[in-house]
């Protein structure tokens, strides 16, 4: 019996990644009376050790932890090198937008980016959908049907980019370095989750679903069929009957 992956933590996540270092810009001089530039090494230190212990735990390489670590870093940069402070909203835009280049490229290559994330044995019955794909000798549909999927999906980072950029000029005003600076930044780390997150998350979900529906009529397969796991849910629930 193949053993299933641990998942991530999502409220790990968001607490290392967004609220803890929102909380220690926006109130470390407050509570602890600590120069913005310490405050800022502080709060950048949580989602670099977050990003450096998921690396260590994944062992494995990936494209988007490594340009996330490398958007943290580049916020550190411009904060502790008193970089302008336009440099913040042109490093929000030039990230997510080279997450999307990327992503688009994928998809005119054998490798579509949605293939890596969805089409895998940790998830799909890969072997019984491969199966039912040359049975019905539609491998080239749906080799097309990735690559549409992979289009759409690169829209999201389009949308992220144009955000990310418009919530930078709306919070930051203030001078790199300075107290100010911080307290902006965390407020526009803070509102990046529910303004980009879930837009770009919504945009996903409609993508997957729609590939899903898609290969169920590639295949001929359930939905339960085609997800590992939920076999044997179904099956237990008949057998009741």
């Amino acid at each position: 019996m193949k053993r299933q992956k641990k998942c991530e933590n999502p409220w790990l996540n968001l607490g290392f990644n967004i609220l803890i270092p929102s909380l220690i810009m926006a109130k470390a001089d407050d509570w602890f009376g600590i120069t913005p530039t310490t405050a800022l090494m502080i709060a950048l230190m949580f989602p670099l050790g977050y990003g450096l212990l998921d690396f260590i735990k994944a062992k494995k390489c990936n494209i988007f932890s490594i340009i996330g670590f490398g958007s943290v870093l580049l916020t550190g940069i411009i904060g502790l090198l008193h970089l302008p402070k336009e440099y913040v909203a042109i490093k929000e835009a030039f990230i997510p937008s080279i997450l999307g280049i990327i992503v688009f490229i994928s998809a005119f290559t054998r490798y579509p980016l949605i293939k890596t994330l969805v089409f895998n044995d940790t998830l799909m019955n890969i072997d019984l959908i491969n199966e039912r794909l040359e049975k019905e000798k539609n491998g080239g549909k749906f080799q097309k049907l990735l690559s549409l999927s992979t289009l759409k999906f690169s829209l999201s980072f389009l949308l992220s980019a144009v955000l990310n950029y418009v919530l930078a000029c709306y919070f930051i005003h203030s001078e790199t370095g300075t107290v100010e600076f911080n307290k902006e930044l965390a407020r526009m780390t803070f509102w990046s989750y529910p303004i980009i997150v879930l837009p770009c998350t919504i945009i996903l979900m409609i993508t997957l679903i729609g590939l899903i529906k898609h290969l169920s009529q590639l295949t001929h397969l359930h939905w339960e069929e085609m997800f590992v796991g939920m076999q044997s849910g179904s099956s237990e629930g008949e057998d009741k009957h």
